[in-house]
């Protein structure tokens, strides 16, 4: 009996298996300008100076960037179900909330929306990073202590990690003029430090 090249028998098989077994994990960023390099090149924003990264240490890693400037939570709920059909990531960082606390929205609206976003998120098998985020104190001490709580209670709730504040250790200098958007200087810090909280989810 004569016996079938190597090759092909680890193509029929490879042809056999779901797509998941041998496509790379991909990583859904899914944010609003914070993450999707407002006013810098893209190449110099978090998400792809973390996909360099990545290569170097994780090279099975690929990184989707869904995330668009002006994004509120109740976008991205909108948007939520079609990005996790189309990207199958293994990982979602969730990286919204900034527009709805800088409107004024309802706590309980933004709450609800992160809510369903991480929730369909896990339910479509993908480990969670909920990126936290806090408001200017001109916006009146209770609202903003009960923005900054919507983060790590829903952290707890559905028991996915953390980074409880995006913009922690970047100081005045590093913003472009709008003392809103961290400029190109910034993004290396930021990278690493959504990093930290990634790395054991990587595994």
């Amino acid at each position: 009996m004569k016996t079938l090249p190597l090759k092909i028998i680890l193509l029929v098989a490879a042809l056999w298996l779901p797509h998941s077994a041998y496509a790379a994990n991909s990583i859904l960023v899914f944010g609003d300008s914070l993450s999707a390099g407002y006013g810098i090149a893209v190449a110099e924003s978090w998400p792809s100076l973390l996909l360099q990264e990545l290569k170097r240490s994780h090279p099975g890693f690929s990184i989707v960037n869904a995330s668009i400037s002006g994004e509120t939570t109740l976008g991205g709920r909108q948007r939520i179900a079609k990005a996790l059909q189309q990207h199958h990531p293994s990982i979602v960082i969730v990286e919204l909330g900034a527009n709805d606390g800088l409107r004024g929205y309802r706590i309980a609206d933004t709450e609800a929306n992160l809510d369903e976003i991480i929730k369909q998120s896990k339910q479509a098998r993908a480990k969670v990073l909920l990126v936290g985020m806090r408001l200017p104190p001109n916006y009146g001490a209770a609202y903003t202590a009960q923005f900054h709580n919507i983060f790590p209670g829903l952290a707890k709730k559905h028991r996915v990690k953390l980074l409880p504040f995006m913009l922690d250790g970047v100081s005045p200098e590093q913003f472009q003029r709008d003392n809103l958007h961290p400029a190109a200087v910034a993004q290396p810090h930021i990278m690493r430090s959504v990093l930290k909280e990634l790395k054991p989810m990587l595994r």
